[in-house]
């Protein structure tokens, strides 16, 4: 039976394997490169010691000896130090070059796969992560994944070299040999129990700097929450203590490499004294000669610091292993099914004059046991404004998150005349380029489109007023702007791909009632025939829809004209009278 040590040695050997050659066929062809690089310089670090011992026996010695040395002898030994050295050093630019090139083109391809896959999955499917965690993945975990591999062809060649060199040395003088390749597999032993511990530190810390990332973006998000609720010292504490769990797991492992290369500094220095006592008496016995002992000193000499690389390589394999299987996590997970696959087109061909039909429409978020939805059956007419009005938490905006195609539907039907409908939050995101950028969003509009859609949502005027105008830097996602003003640029960013459906989450919550009604009626007047659906907790928001949906716990209560609820509806009233009070509360 294997020993649990072997037991463990063989999988982390396999999932080294498995995470070098992944990466490797990523770029094969400038890896390739580097390594013939790195082999050049093998060779011709062997290639040295030998030419060390020729110049020490026919150069030095005769002149010691002799006290002459022939002129073209001279011109051999310098040619060939020359030589070597030359193209030794022409090994090493080769090497480092397309090493670092393949290090950070392979970081490129796996962001850029990171990327693709988040893109590929669906809004519901980001719902259950957090942000900060998944640009992690594509940041920190990928250059990470790559850190083994700038000293990955230098490691290998020198196993190359090691096995030329000892051959060499054997060769040379079987007991000196046995002494220095007897190093090479105690310098491996120890490489691999460093290794494993240290696999564990490493996995930590790169987990726990994910977490660290998820917090800080998070944080930032809320930043003005934050500030507002005076919370500045509670999130330096929480974030302190994420960062003190990163720092800890680091000091773990960076302590054991320090043992760690403390002890292959040691070895091959111990071992480089033996050589030239063991040496001195092999010289004297006449079993070797001055040159060929030179040349023996210089070439285990040579031979240490490559040694360290290959322990460096294996120093790598738990840092880059941690980032490898943290990004695996997210180009592994399958793509899920885009819940818009599942809307149901309305048959160009019916004359109901139909925008949305929810045919009992049910939804229940994963985990829970009642639902936030349960069977609303719902038909909203082309070209008119309809009011979602309920209490918070009635599952209001999970009924715009489901027409819109963000979450599938649990159970029932959503039909839709234009299965493209265009969806503005509350929470406006805006980028941290201009409001040109955060406008076109990469498409092609002219200025005089821009400046339509901003006086449409009632923004023109602010945008005139900013320092360059259309090209004005808002900042991070929006922070030189109010949020009434962030608001009216992401409307703005809707109304200018003139949707047939416009999905409204108390999109105009940050407005004063005077500018929303400007807003509302601009959209009446310029896009009579869109379909408007919102959110809606404020009287005179509510008033200006042709029809209001009443729900309450998920379930559709009511559906008509907003006079006829108030009259018919107790709770609807007691829920309009409501916001009137807070509205006024507000305003005293």
């Amino acid at each position: 039976m294997r020993s649990e040590a072997s037991a463990g040695t063989f999988p982390r050997a396999r999932r080294g394997y498995h995470l070098i050659s992944s990466m490797v066929r990523l770029h094969p062809r400038l890896i390739a490169i580097a390594m013939g690089g790195a082999f050049i310089y093998a060779v011709c670090t062997v290639g040295s010691g030998i030419v060390i011992e020729w110049v020490v026996d026919h150069v030095v010695l005769p002149r010691f000896e002799d006290g002459e040395v022939a002129l073209s002898t001279l011109a051999i030994g310098l040619s060939m130090i020359v030589g070597v050295g030359f193209v030794r050093a022409v090994g090493v630019v080769i090497r480092r070059a397309f090493a670092s090139r393949t290090q950070w083109r392979v970081a490129q391809t796996l962001s850029s796969e990171v990327v693709d896959r988040l893109l590929a999955q669906p809004a519901a499917w980001h719902q259950r992560r957090s942000d900060g965690e998944l640009i992690a993945r594509a940041g920190v975990d990928a250059d990470a994944a790559v850190s083994v591999l700038a000293p990955l062809p230098f490691g290998l060649s020198t196993v190359l070299m090691v096995f030329i060199a000892g051959v060499w040395l054997l060769l040379t003088d079987v007991v000196l040999g046995a002494l220095a390749v007897g190093v090479f597999p105690l310098l491996l032993v120890t490489s691999v129990l460093y290794q494993r511990r240290v696999d564990r530190h490493y996995e930590e810390a790169q987990r726990e700097l994910g977490t660290f990332i998820a917090a800080v973006n998070e944080s930032f998000d809320g930043v003005q929450l934050v500030k507002a609720y005076g919370a500045e010292a509670r999130e330096t504490t929480r974030l302190a203590a994420i960062a003190a769990k990163v720092r800890d797991a680091r000091v773990h492992a960076i302590r054991l490499r320090g043992t760690y290369e403390a002890s292959i500094e040691v070895i091959p220095a111990m071992t480089n004294v033996a050589i030239v006592v063991l040496g001195a008496m092999r010289v004297g016995s006449g079993d070797v000669t001055v040159g060929e002992l030179s040349g023996f000193i210089f070439m285990f000499t040579l031979l240490v610091f490559p040694l360290r690389i290959v322990g460096y390589v294996l120093s790598e394999l738990p840092h880059s292993q941690a980032g490898w299987d943290r990004i695996r996590d997210v180009l592994d997970d399958p793509i899920e099914a885009d819940p818009r696959s599942g809307i149901v087109q309305i048959d160009p061909a019916d004359r109901s004059g139909d925008a949305v039909r929810l045919s009992a429409l049910s939804f229940t978020y994963p985990g829970d046991v009642e639902q936030t939805i349960a069977e609303i059956d719902l038909t909203v007419a082309s070209g008119s404004v309809l009011a979602i009005v309920g209490p918070t938490g009635s599952g209001k905006s999970t009924l715009i998150d489901l027409i819109s195609g963000i979450v599938p539907a649990t159970d029932g039907r959503v039909g839709l005349a234009d299965r493209r409908p265009v969806v503005v939050f509350e929470e406006a995101f805006l980028f941290g380029g201009t409001v040109r950028d955060n406008l076109t969003v990469g498409a092609d509009f002219d200025d005089a489109a821009l400046w339509t859609a901003l006086h449409l949502a009632a923004a023109e005027s602010f945008v005139r007023d900013l320092p360059q105008g259309l090209d004005t830097v808002v900042g991070e996602r929006g922070v030189s702007l109010s949020g009434g003003q962030r608001q009216r640029v992401a409307l703005a960013r809707a109304l200018l791909r003139k949707p047939n459906l416009l999905l409204l989450d108390d999109t105009t919550s940050a407005l004063d009632p005077t500018t929303e009604a400007a807003v509302l009626n601009n959209l009446r007047s310029a896009f009579g025939d869109t379909t408007v659906i919102m959110v809606a907790s404020r009287p005179s928001t509510i008033a200006l829809a042709d029809r209001v949906a009443y729900i309450d716990a998920g379930v559709l209560v009511a559906h008509g004209e907003h006079a006829a609820l108030v009259t018919s509806q107790p709770g609807y009233r007691a829920l309009v009278e409501a916001f009137e009070s807070d509205r006024s509360g507000a305003r005293s």
